[in-house]
């Protein structure tokens, strides 16, 4: 997974683009109109960047989000909005499919002169830490991109200022703050790249010990450097992002399969379980025989923080 900053180019004639996957987040068509597609490079499976506002809902699917110093699981009819220059990638588990709409609107563009633009700006402003949408307003967004997707022209342009109205009247309660930190990278897809071959490197080794002088190696950097860089771009230290990523991967594995706790940590590259406890109760809020021996009841099961 190399990181790179995505170009995001609105077909001729048109102010936003509509992406759509039936698999792969990384195979994705370009929606010209209804019955014109483009088959583009998707960036979805790399950790990357653009300068566009993104709306992403899966429709199918399920693995791990990540969203600036965010990371946490997500299954189907996830929606999120995210703003420019916020750093992200999705670790999908098997096959999926989706629908992502994306506009660039900075300031001096003319949807900004409406006044009815200021009903989404701080909403907007908000999508620097990336919005996890839900409840009604969620289902809203939904129905709105299912019509985007079939219309055209005025009316497809019609139906995204609806889903702005759909935005601005969801509850607050609807509306959770993904990132702890606000992120707006620039171009620098240089270092970018290097951080995403960091990320990659621990994605496929946060099972085994992990050292940073591997990681020094990969990207070519000081250790003050690497640190520096890390933590602009993904909002942690190495060493939190990969404690992040071992209490996802145990989490899963206490939710889908019946496995000794004990060895679920070893296996998500704990080694002690005292250690894991502590880590899992400071995310979770419960230990990890809790976490899986709850029961449905009506409430639900212990959820980890949206925040880091």
């Amino acid at each position: 997974m190399q990181g790179s900053r995505e170009q995001t180019p609105a077909p001729t004639g048109q102010s936003f683009r509509v992406l759509r996957w039936q698999r792969r987040v990384n195979e994705v068509h370009l929606l010209v109109r209804p019955g014109v597609e483009e088959k583009i490079r998707g960036e979805g499976t790399r950790w990357h960047f653009h300068s566009a506002m993104e709306l992403t809902w899966f429709e199918r699917g399920s693995g791990v989000r990540f969203v600036g110093d965010h990371i946490g699981s997500f299954v189907a009819e996830d929606l999120v909005l995210l703003g420019p220059g916020v750093p992200h990638y999705w670790h999908v588990s098997g096959e999926s499919r989706g629908v992502s709409l994306q506009w660039d609107f900075p300031s001096a563009h003319p949807f900004w002169s409406f006044p009815e633009a200021r009903l989404v700006a701080g909403l907007f402003r908000d999508a620097a830490r990336g919005v996890r949408i839900t409840g009604g307003a969620a289902q809203s967004v939904r129905d709105g991109i299912l019509r985007v997707v079939s219309d055209d022209g005025v009316g497809r342009l019609g139906e995204l200022l609806r889903i702005f109205g759909c935005l601005s009247d969801g509850a607050s309660g609807e509306m959770s703050l993904l990132s702890g930190n606000a992120f707006e990278l620039q171009d620098v897809a240089g270092r970018q790249r290097l951080m995403g071959e960091a990320v990659r490197y621990l994605l496929a080794n946060f099972r085994n010990p992990v050292r940073l002088g591997r990681l020094l190696e990969i990207t070519g950097m000081s250790k003050s450097t690497f640190s520096r860089q890390f933590l602009k771009h993904s909002g942690k230290t190495f060493q939190d992002f990969l404690l992040s990523l071992r209490i996802q991967a145990a989490c899963r594995e206490l939710k889908e399969t019946r496995r000794p706790v004990l060895d679920v940590a070893v296996d998500c590259g704990f080694s002690e379980l005292s250690f894991f406890n502590r880590c899992f109760r400071r995310a979770y809020g419960c230990t990890p025989t809790q976490f899986r021996s709850h029961k449905p009841s009506g409430s639900r099961p212990p959820q980890p923080p949206e925040g880091p």
